[in-house]
């Protein structure tokens, strides 16, 4: 786990050896056992890196790394699988001089050359120079759990896993408008329609599952997906108690994996089904590098505080349990240090709440750390969920016999089921047609948005709303399109801002390609969502665990920290500096402040805090 940074330009002298030191010493928090720089003769290549040392501790470790004599690879992540991969290439004759998944990725270019992503079982964002071919190859991860940012102008390209990074070199750093009126009106922290936009001009990211092919004084860069989901559910036909059996071997296999590693691994913890879950198979699994440490954050006296259930987790696998609390003080004393590491704008105050886990966590020891996240978008988690899995009963005419909407009343879902829902059921794509015009037209008729900045920045409607016919088409959009890989942004940089990795047991791709196969009665059954996770570890945690019905979310009182004067000055000095850019009217600099929960619809006064800072 580490920082990776690249130079590739059409002729020597552009860039130097000071631009890519400058890039890797922005990336020092996260690599701080080590760095390294390389260039080749013509100079047209440089490549830095800052080291985590995670697997194979040795300087053998270290990159750039070379290969053969033809390839020098930077690597941020880890291949979880590069054991079995490694055995496979030694049958074909090729040698190692480590022990590190890096070289294991270098000679599966040369033997499969672009199709080595399809052999990776891991998080990962690399790339590889070809001095023979005189070719640059990158790859970025299944779901983005690993970040790499990129500007390609006049023939040049600049990456990295930051764009502190690339903003070392002296790219300017301007923001994209657009984007802000979006996180400002709906929320949103992508755009769905364009997977590789970012809050800034000319700074772009390297979608998920996707390649980067250049070759030094081309004029464009060739991008290419090399992996999707196939969203035909129920294309198996599986008993339950062999879908169990299966969901049980791959959960338990994908954390097995995630153990790999030559340093202690410990565990969030929130409470919950997700991170218990992988706390009861990490108990059963005796692997060396496990701790036994695990992370919590608490929120003493506040109502969605889940101390208990996270204490009893601990006790019930016989845990070293560490917690922390904060305040609203603490938060507003290092929000701008959150910002600084997230980049980009973020929904709510549980940002704040993983990145002293993470902190925690980097205290006592710990680099790298199991997580649950991607296991409510994969088991449809939500409680908005329901009403496309209703949906689809009601097509296949079995929505009264399931008795489903019965079962989740009792279980305490509000959601309801009514007109709108089947015309939604009937007419898909005309309900996505609507919804995406409800939405531009409640962020045309924002309040507080000035005209000038409304009329320039929403002529592009950023709100995707696919059709959906089935509860397969919503988890895809939240895995695969918009949801998901902001979770995993958050988790990256709260991570690594501390020098601790983050692994993510739910996303093994062979896990959730077997989820994606199974029919939505796998993933929601008699009201109860994650039903197949739930079958699987209702041995392994206690049934107050594994069958509560009320689900909170990883939620800080953000509501009562809003209410804090330090939180209010800097909302107000936000508000004065989006009036001073004319985003907000002025009149908006008297308005009460309006303090709201984490996951509230009309979170505006937190986004406007959150936009003056990401512009300051």
């Amino acid at each position: 786990m580490c920082g990776i940074a690249g130079i590739i330009q059409p002729e020597k002298g552009i860039f130097s050896r000071s631009h890519i030191k400058n890039m890797t010493d922005s990336l020092s928090h996260r690599g701080p056992d080590g760095e390294g720089y390389w260039q080749n003769e013509e100079e047209t290549v440089l490549l830095g890196h800052r080291r985590l040392s995670i697997i194979d501790l040795s300087k053998a470790g270290s990159q750039p790394l070379h290969y053969l004599g033809r390839y020098t690879i930077v690597h941020n992540g880890e291949i979880y699988n590069y054991i079995e991969i490694k055995e496979d290439l030694k049958k074909k004759g090729y040698y190692f001089h480590s022990e590190s998944d890096t070289e294991v990725i270098a000679a599966a270019y040369d033997c499969y050359k672009r199709e080595c992503v399809d052999e990776f079982d891991g998080m990962f964002a690399f790339a590889i120079w070809d001095e023979k071919e005189k070719e640059f190859f990158a790859a970025r991860d299944r779901f983005g759990e690993k970040p790499f940012f990129y500007s390609f102008t006049n023939k040049q390209l600049v990456f990295a896993s930051e764009m502190k990074a690339i903003w070392a070199t002296g790219i300017e750093r301007k923001p994209n408008f657009k984007m802000l009126f979006n996180f400002i009106t709906i929320g949103y922290t992508g755009n769905p329609a364009s997977l590789q936009e970012t809050f800034f001009e000319n700074m772009y990211k390297l979608p998920a599952a996707s390649c980067i092919y250049f070759k030094p004084g081309n004029s464009e860069l060739l991008l290419e997906k090399y992996w999707d989901l196939n969203t035909d559910e129920g294309n198996i036909n599986i008993a339950v108690t062999e879908a169990i059996e299966k969901f049980r071997y791959l959960f338990s296999q994908s954390i097995k994996r995630r153990f790999r590693s030559d340093v202690p691994v410990g565990t969030s913890l929130s409470g919950g089904l997700d991170s218990s879950s992988i706390i009861a198979f990490s108990h059963d699994s005796n692997e060396l590098s496990d701790s036994h440490k695990c992370f919590t954050a608490i929120f003493p006296g506040y109502e969605n505080d889940e101390e208990i259930y996270a204490s009893e987790v601990a006790r019930h696998c016989n845990m070293w349990h560490y917690t922390v609390s904060m305040s609203a003080a603490e938060l507003a004393n290092d929000i701008e240090k959150l910002v600084y590491h997230q980049e980009e704008p973020f929904g709510s105050a549980s940002v704040y709440a993983q990145y002293k886990v993470y902190e925690l966590a980097a205290r006592n020891g710990i680099k790298s750390m199991l997580d649950g996240q991607g296991a409510d978008e994969i088991l449809a988690g939500y409680y908005k969920y329901y009403k496309w899995y209703w949906q689809e009963l009601f097509m296949k005419r079995r929505l009264l016999r399931s008795r489903e909407l019965k079962f989740a009343r009792e279980n305490g879902v509000k959601e309801r089921f009514g007109f709108n829902n089947i015309i939604a059921a009937f007419f898909p794509d005309m309900a996505s047609v609507f919804l995406e015009r409800q939405y531009l037209l409640n962020a045309l008729q924002h309040d507080d948005l000035t005209k000038e900045f409304v009329h320039h920045q929403s002529k592009e409607a950023y709100y995707t709303a696919p059709p959906v016919t089935g509860l397969n088409d919503a988890l895809y959009f939240t895995t695969c399109i918009n949801g998901l890989e902001e979770l995993l942004r958050y988790a990256d940089r709260n991570s690594m801002a501390h020098g601790c990795e983050v692994r993510l047991p739910f996303l093994d791709h062979h896990l959730v390609e077997f989820i994606f196969s199974l029919p939505a009665g796998f993933k929601i059954r008699e009201g109860w969502t994650k039903w197949i996770l739930r079958k699987t570890v209702c041995d392994k945690l206690p049934a107050e665990i594994v069958w509560r019905k009320n689900k909170i979310g990883f939620e800080p009182p953000q509501q009562q920290w809003m209410e804090d004067k330090s939180m209010q000055e800097l909302v107000i000095d936000s508000r004065k500096k989006l009036i001073e850019e004319k985003i907000l009217k002025p009149v908006v600099a008297g308005k009460k402040i309006s303090s709201t929960s984490s996951y509230a619809a009309d979170n505006y006064d937190w986004r406007y805090l959150m936009a003056g800072l990401f512009l300051k």
